[in-house]
């Protein structure tokens, strides 16, 4: 098992087995996420998806989803809220 400390939950945890996205944004994720950090991001991103209608065929969907998955990862600034939905 390789750990990491995981940019997202501030700790040390298990890590990811291989790049979840192409490129450097996958290497980077790869790098610093951890698998627990990794599954909470496809769970907001699946209710990105839902709440927004995203048609993933469509590269404005696409762009969308990383810009989201940056800065989920990466940056303080805002996400999107996910309207109706209320964080536990």
């Amino acid at each position: 098992m390789n750990t990491l400390y995981c940019i997202k939950l501030n700790k040390e945890l298990e890590g990811l087995e291989r790049a979840p996205y192409p490129g450097e944004l996958g290497k980077k994720i790869l790098s610093s996420v951890s698998k627990e950090a990794w599954q909470m991001w496809l769970d907001h991103q699946t209710m990105l998806i839902n709440e927004n209608n995203l048609n993933l065929f469509e590269e404005s969907s696409q762009k969308y989803l990383k810009d989201q998955m940056e800065k989920y990862f990466f940056s303080d600034d805002d996400l999107d809220k996910i309207q109706g939905y209320i964080p536990k």
